[in-house]
Order: structure tokens, then C-alpha cells, then sequence
């Protein structure tokens, strides 16, 4: 008896394990082989290289020059020059921060589609927990109809009830069947999807319940952890750093650019050689691009202000749904199991204490509790998925 009540506490809690990882265990493989996910992966590297273009110095110029004259007796000159242009030296740091910046939020901006792709395959299964669950209610369904239609067609056939129960007891037997039949279509559909999702390769997927997480009732810090792994704030907050930092390479680009070189004149018995150097006068071709990145920084400031209140607003919202959700679903369980008559109704019609009308009204009664017992744990599961999304 010891040995048995230990393997069924291990089994137990096997199950219970099981059951809760084994959504994490499917987005894991969608993760691993969503084709989607790949094809994002590769264009963010590109893009990344492509930050890096136009922060290095512009490319050295050289000039040959090769010069005769209509007079043999001067002969012909030779000219060779090489310059390298440079913008203010701070510029080019200026630059090197925001391409790591803009690459940071590459990341941020791979991580919200991640994100969503992965919220899109739990939300699948978490209604595939809630499609495997009312397979098991239905198929219980369907064989207490199968028995009273069967009950039912011995007795018609000794004559002992009328066409009209007869036909009573069938309809409900197809009703059971149709419900069934449509359970098992949505449950296709919805493996179907996860098979898209994981790049073609099918998945099974038997879990038919639920065990999530524990949701903090405080809001406050809840959504302190949430708040620093959610990608469109992170992203808005990579994008005020490179506005700010744009200030100061527009300020930097704005100060003289100067070159330097070497030039060497060739022409008969002369030879002049040296170095170069040169500056520009910043007059006209910057003349507004500091005021203009001064005024993008702020803009986005205020976008990233509004866009971080309304976050704030929408999932503390969203937060207070999935509380009153989860409480809802844990009185409903509570309450129906309590509820549970089914057996009764059949001693009661088996003895003919009830009609047969009778005792498909009460069962539809509380067949309809469960159908909405099982919905309410799905919408709270929903409602948590949603809520938690930045969280995996």
C-alpha cells in the first residue's frame, strides 16, 4: 500500500508538471523552427550592417594631372595630389554610439515580433487545452446520450414508451454526436495552426488543463518587472538616446571640416613637392540641423511620454480583467463541483421518477454550467497570456 500511495504521488506530480510546461515546451520548438523567426533573425543582422555604413572617413581623393604645352621648349608638367578629408574628430564617436544604439534597438524591435509570434502559438495552445478538455466532457456526454437512446430503443421496441421519447432520446444522441464531431473540427484546425507556426512540422499536443502561473494582485509591482522587458518601451527609449546623441553629431558636423594631403609639381628641372592642408567654413550647409535634431529629440520625448502612460493605463486594466477572471473561473470550479447531479438524474429516469424531458433539461442545465465553467478558465488563461507576454 506505502509503495503504491508514493507512485501515485509521483505520477501526480509528474502530471502536474507536465501540464505546466507543456506549452513552454511547444513554443520552445515553434521558436526553434518558425520560419518566420529565421527570416527576421537574418534581416536584423543585415540591418545591422547596414548601421555601420557611413561612419568611417570619407575616402581619400587622388589626382594625377598630365600637362603639355603647344611651346616643346617648356616641356610638360606632372601633378599628383592626395587628400583625406575629415568632419570635427568628435563627429566620428558621435556616430560609432548611435549605429550601437540603433543596433540595441534592432534587438528590442527583433524581441516585439518574437513576442508576438510566440503570444499568437500560446494563445493556440492554451484553446487547444480548452479544445482537449471539452473533448472529455463531450465524449462523457455522448455516452450517457448512447445509453438513454439505447435504454430508450429497448423500450420503445416492448412497448413500454411512446414514438415521442423515442425520438427524444435520438435527437439528443445526435445532438452529442454533432457536438463531438465539431469539437474534433476545431481541435484540427487549431493543430493545423501550431503546424504552421512550428515551419510545417507537426506537433501533438494532449494537455487538457490548466496550470498557470500564480498573478501578483498588486499591480504596482507586477508591472515594475513587466515595464523593463517590454520592447516598444525599451525601443523608445533607444530611440530618445539616439535623437540626443544626433544633437551632438549635428553640433559636431557644424564645426570646420578640415583636409589634408600631399602634392608633388613635376615640369623640367623643377620639382616641387609637399603636404597640404585646407578648412572648411561652416556657413550655409548645416545652418539648421542642430535646431532640427533639438526639435526631434523633444518631439520624441513626448512620444515616448504618451506611449508610456498609455501602456501603463491599457495593462493596468488588463491586469485588474485577468484578477476578476481568475476569480471567477476558481468559484465556478468550486461551485460546480459541488453541483454535480448527473448522477442522480440518471438513477431518477432509469427509475421513472422523472421524464425523459425532464431529465434532458436538467442535464442541459448543467451541461451549459460546464461548457462556461471551461470558457471562464479559458478567457482567464487568455487574459494572462496577453498580460504576461513581455515576461517570456
Amino acid at each position: 500500500m506505502k509503495k503504491i500511495l508514493i507512485i501515485i504521488i509521483v505520477a501526480s506530480a509528474y502530471f502536474l508538471t507536465y501540464a505546466q510546461d507543456g506549452i513552454d515546451r511547444v513554443l520552445a520548438q515553434i521558436e526553434q523552427n518558425n520560419t518566420t523567426l529565421r527570416a527576421l533573425q537574418k534581416q536584423m543582422q543585415a540591418q545591422k550592417l547596414g548601421n555601420l555604413v557611413g561612419i568611417c572617413l570619407p575616402d581619400p581623393e587622388v589626382e594625377f594631372n598630365f600637362l603639355s604645352t603647344a611651346f616643346p621648349v617648356i616641356g610638360k608638367r606632372n601633378d599628383i595630389s592626395i587628400r583625406q578629408s575629415l568632419d570635427f574628430p568628435t563627429a566620428y564617436l558621435f556616430k560609432k554610439h548611435i549605429a550601437a544604439t540603433r543596433n540595441e534597438q534592432l534587438a528590442w524591435d527583433f524581441q516585439k515580433q518574437r513576442q508576438a509570434l510566440l503570444l499568437e502559438a500560446r494563445l493556440t495552445c492554451i484553446d487547444l487545452v480548452h479544445a482537449n478538455a471539452l473533448h472529455d466532457e463531450l465524449a462523457k456526454r455522448l455516452a450517457r446520450a448512447q445509453q438513454v437512446a439505447t435504454s430508450f430503443q429497448a423500450r420503445f421496441d416492448k412497448g413500454e414508451t411512446n414514438i415521442l421519447e423515442f425520438n427524444k432520446a435520438q435527437l439528443s444522441l445526435l445532438n452529442a454526436k454533432r457536438e463531438v464531431e465539431a469539437n474534433e473540427i476545431e481541435r484540427d484546425t487549431l493543430l493545423s495552426e501550431l503546424s504552421r507556426l512550428n515551419g510545417g512540422v507537426a506537433i501533438e499536443f494532449y494537455d487538457r488543463s490548466f496550470v498557470p502561473p500564480a498573478l501578483a494582485v498588486d499591480f504596482e509591482q507586477w508591472y515594475g518587472q513587466t515595464e523593463k522587458k517590454n520592447p516598444v518601451l525599451q525601443w523608445l527609449k533607444k530611440e530618445i538616446v539616439i535623437l540626443q546623441k544626433q544633437v551632438k553629431l549635428s553640433q559636431a558636423l557644424s564645426l570646420p571640416r578640415i583636409s589634408l594631403g600631399y602634392m608633388s609639381e613635376k615640369t623640367i628641372g623643377e620639382r616641387f613637392h609637399g603636404l597640404t592642408a585646407g578648412i572648411s567654413l561652416p556657413l550655409w550647409e548645416n545652418k539648421h540641423s542642430v535646431a532640427l535634431a533639438k526639435a526631434n529629440s523633444l518631439a520624441w520625448q513626448s512620444i515616448e511620454a504618451d506611449q508610456r502612460a498609455q501602456i501603463y493605463y491599457q495593462m493596468k486594466t488588463r491586469h485588474s480583467q485577468a484578477v476578476a477572471l481568475q476569480k471567477s473561473a476558481s468559484d465556478y470550479r468550486s461551485t460546480m463541483q459541488s453541483l454535480d447531479s448527473s448522477g442522480f438524474l440518471d438513477k431518477a429516469l432509469a427509475k421513472g421518477e422523472i421524464s425523459l424531458i425532464e431529465y434532458i433539461m436538467e442535464l442541459s442545465l448543467y451541461y451549459d454550467s460546464m461548457t462556461r465553467l471551461l470558457q471562464a478558465e479559458r478567457d482567464w488563461n487568455r487574459a494572462l497570456a496577453v498580460l504576461n507576454q513581455y515576461l517570456h
